[in-house]
């Protein structure tokens, strides 16, 4: 049976009151414990089929929680109060029995797992299954380490972490080791889980401590898909600690970009190039003197730039070279990401339109002076890029700390 918009609006609500529907929202009820059993119950279900993208099955040679889902599911398809309780609960529609029908002679019966590993010829009193594969027929409780997810509101202000982290990733500007050797957590950590990136965005205050009386505390966590979790320091640590893919992040790191040893002479990288646009639009000539396009190529620049007034990248207008560094034994991309990242308060945020109409972002041009790009390029050469940061403010490289 459709459900009625609860958003409507008083014109609506008159017209309905014509028709004789009653548009009051329905009351919350208060579930039992039974049935708040029988909603976890299937919501174990669910996460299952979202696992394995299938309904579980009883059949030999299946895992026993897989045979005791199946039976469980076929007792909440042949119970209509079950399925009316559950069909809030259900968004992959797995109360729809197959072929349109259930055994009504299984509704009675009760979801205990004793009573299912007994159908199953296991006795619940079996040593094996009692302390590894059978769960307590009491409701369970969702433990710290897989703390349920939400999504994250503030999640744009995060992408643009995730993003960069995924490039530094692939670029190798950062590194994913093994969990375990440093096993500390702490704000603004990343590491990977279950196959996601994570981060550590808040650290709460000490809230208790665990029977060995380590501190914990609660965590922000933000997930790469959009939602966060509140999970305890102690959970991550074993979750992580569990997934055998569990990696750490490590902080982005110039690394060996200048190769000192040689094989017949030194290898051309490519060609590291700072340009100028020539374009007319008035909010461009305003900023020209210190508006400049980063990039590096492994050909000529001229052919680089050929096209320049009809490709986005460089503002759909005519350029001009105004230094350039040749490169050898090096690795030309992680050299560009590092010069982006180390000027990227100083990007420029502009949406330009293609030659059909398509909005695009360019990405390498930074409102910094000729000077303080070569400033930067020499402190590369030298290794002690990691020292200074660049202040929009001031438009000049400062000393940290």
């Amino acid at each position: 049976m459709p459900k009625w918009n609860e958003r409507l609006t008083e014109e609506d609500d008159a017209l309905l009151a014509e028709l004789g529907v009653d548009t009051a929202p329905a009351p919350a009820r208060e579930l039992t414990s039974q049935q708040e059993y029988v909603i976890a119950s299937f919501e174990e279900i669910v996460r299952f089929v979202q696992e394995h993208g299938r309904a579980p099955v009883d059949a030999e040679g299946c895992d026993i929680f897989e045979r005791i889902y199946a039976r469980r599911l076929q007792r909440m398809r042949a119970d209509e109060e079950m399925c009316s309780l559950l069909e809030p609960h259900d968004p992959l529609r797995l109360l729809d029995a197959p072929d349109g029908a259930a055994d009504a002679s299984l509704a009675a019966e009760e979801l205990d797992d004793d009573a299912l590993l007994a159908e199953l010829g296991i006795s619940a009193d079996d040593e094996l299954t009692r302390l590894a594969h059978v769960r307590s027929g009491a409701r369970p409780q969702m433990p710290d380490d897989v703390a349920s997810q939400r999504p994250c509101e503030d999640f744009e202000r995060f992408r643009p972490l995730f993003e960069q982290v995924r490039q530094e990733l692939e670029t190798g500007v950062r590194t994913a080791s093994r969990f375990g050797k440093d096993a500390s957590i702490r704000k603004g950590d990343w590491f990977i889980l279950n196959g996601q990136i994570i981060h550590v965005a808040e650290e709460g205050e000490e809230e208790r401590r665990t029977k060995s009386e380590r501190p914990d505390r609660r965590l922000r966590v933000i997930y790469d898909n959009g939602t966060e979790s509140n999970l305890l320091m102690r959970s991550l640590q074993r979750a992580l600690h569990k997934d055998r893919a569990g990696r750490r992040i490590s902080e982005p790191k110039p690394g060996p970009l200048f190769s000192g040893e040689q094989e017949d002479g030194d290898v051309f990288s490519g060609t590291l190039y700072v340009l100028r646009s020539k374009s007319d639009h008035p909010q461009i000539r305003e900023i020209r003197d210190t508006l400049h396009k980063i990039g590096i190529t492994s050909g000529e620049v001229e052919k680089r730039i050929a096209n320049a007034a009809e490709d986005p990248t460089f503002l759909m207008a005519d350029v001009e070279v105004v230094a350039t560094w040749q490169l050898y034994n090096i690795d030309r991309y992680r050299l560009e990401h590092l010069l982006h990242r180390f000027f990227d308060n100083a990007r420029l945020d502009v949406e330009i339109q293609d030659r059909f109409g398509r909005a695009l972002k360019p990405r390498e041009w930074f409102l910094v002076p000729l000077d303080a790009i070569d400033e930067a390029v020499q402190h590369l050469l030298d290794g002690t890029i990691t020292e200074y940061a660049y202040d929009p403010s001031e438009a000049k490289l400062r000393r940290k700390g």
